[in-house]
């Protein structure tokens, strides 16, 4: 077994890479689906939601960061390209919405699709004795979770 310079078999650090790639194209749509409801967001509810999608796509563009950072970190190169987010992504794309209610649905659909990758890599990172993309998957979810509960209880 061939070991990179971080102590990582190569061919499960080339697969996470690659799983972290997919990651990452769907953070990338779904940051631009926040910023679209930021922008468009309308109704009375306006000024909280404006900021709290605002405070969503600030993170999910940090999270974007910590992806690509950590697919280099691996060895590979991070997609960087519209053409790759749109082929490698699965969450939904969220056009011209300005409600309420149609905008934080896209937001629980989207980080539920998040969720069932980050498991799928933490899976994975576990087996391959990864702990730095391991920890990044845990902290992830943990925070994501806990967006999606108060996203539905905001709905209820």
């Amino acid at each position: 077994m061939a070991l990179n310079s971080i102590g990582l078999d190569t061919v499960k650090a080339k697969e996470l890479a690659n799983d972290l790639n997919h990651l990452l194209a769907n953070f990338q749509i779904y940051y631009q689906n926040l910023r679209g409801i930021h922008w468009n967001i309308k109704g009375k509810r306006f000024f909280d939601l404006h900021v709290k999608f605002e405070e969503l796509y600030t993170d999910a563009n940090a999270k974007v960061d910590e992806i690509a950072e950590r697919i280099l970190t691996l060895g590979e190169t991070p997609y960087h390209t519209f053409e790759d987010y749109s082929a490698h992504a699965q969450v939904p794309v969220g056009k011209n919405i300005s409600q309420d209610e149609k905008a934080v649905i896209l937001i629980v659909d989207s980080l539920s699709g998040l969720l069932k990758i980050e498991r799928d890599i933490l899976d994975k990172s576990g087996d391959a004795n990864d702990e730095g993309t391991n920890s990044m998957m845990s902290d992830f979810i943990t925070e994501q979770e806990k967006t999606v509960w108060m996203m539905k209880a905001w709905l209820s």
